[in-house]
């Protein structure tokens, strides 16, 4: 069948409209459930944990992650892995958040006696506010959508989308509740530019100490290269015998003073000094 553009188009559009509204009717859900559930998360002494399955269990380990790195500790839990050992990762002081769109997920719903057991603050986000989900747990947020953006209306789609949304905005008004600064947000994330710009010091990447190539002037121009050549650096520093910095030699003088000539394994650098050297007040 040709490849019709003009109805991907459209539908596309339709996708991005179902599911905008989606996350729009979220804005009546910002209610005493939110409220109480965001509170629960402010308290929690532990980590929190995110617990989903399928479709539900991409969002869990996303709004785990974001929560993660924006300063309230989380993680992801399978649900099926936790009914075979992983449930070991929880502790009392956790509270634990569980989505499911029917709350009738099976692998979700057989974990609730054991975290009722642990005396662990359970959260629910789900489409169904009347399932056995949402009946067995401490706090219910509801995410139910009129539809899904699927012309079949069967994937998950603007279902996931407000469970997202819902988890992005507990996890920043969570950040904003803790007083999380772009200095905490670097500290997690040490390998973004981020992290490289807020964290990264001087002393982080100076050269010190032995990796500093320098020489004295009385040293020949071929040992200054082998001294440039070992630090790595295209250059090296003068020092006189109290060690101070009196020039720099970089490997732009070099090829300079090899243009004129100069027999650099019979030539000291002091030779060169006054008409090569960039020379440094001690």
């Amino acid at each position: 069948m040709p490849y019709d553009r003009e109805k991907s188009k459209a539908l596309a559009i339709k996708v991005l409209e179902t599911e905008a509204d989606a996350i729009l009717s979220m804005k009546s859900r910002i209610d005493e459930s939110f409220f109480d559930a965001h509170e629960a998360l402010a308290e929690c002494k532990g980590h929190i944990a995110l617990i989903g399955i399928g479709k539900s269990g991409h969002i869990a380990n996303k709004i785990a992650s974001t929560l993660a790195s924006t300063g309230s500790p989380a993680f992801y839990l399978h649900p099926a892995e936790a009914g075979h050992g992983d449930f070991g990762m929880l502790k009392s002081s956790d509270v634990a958040v569980m989505l499911s769109n029917s709350g009738e997920t099976e692998e979700i719903n057989q974990l609730l006696p054991a975290l009722k057991r642990m005396k662990i603050t359970t959260i629910a986000i789900t489409g169904s506010p009347e399932s056995t989900l949402a009946g067995n747990v401490d706090v219910c947020i509801s995410t139910g959508v009129h539809k899904e953006a699927c012309p079949l209306g069967l994937a998950p789609t603007a279902s996931t989308t407000a469970a997202l949304a819902t988890g992005d905005a507990l996890a920043l008004t969570l950040l904003q509740s803790k007083g999380f600064t772009p200095e905490d947000f670097a500290s997690s994330h040490p390998g973004g530019r981020l992290g490289r710009r807020l964290l990264l010091r001087i002393k982080d990447v100076m050269h010190s100490d032995d990796g500093i190539p320098k020489v004295l002037p009385e040293t020949l121009l071929s040992k200054a290269l082998y001294e440039m050549s070992a630090k790595k650096l295209g250059m090296t520093l003068i020092v006189n015998s109290d060690d101070k910095v009196v020039g720099i030699f970089t490997d732009g003088d070099l090829r300079r003073t090899l243009d004129q000539g100069t027999d650099v394994h019979k030539t000291p650098i002091s030779e060169v000094m006054t008409e090569n050297f960039h020379t440094i007040e001690p």
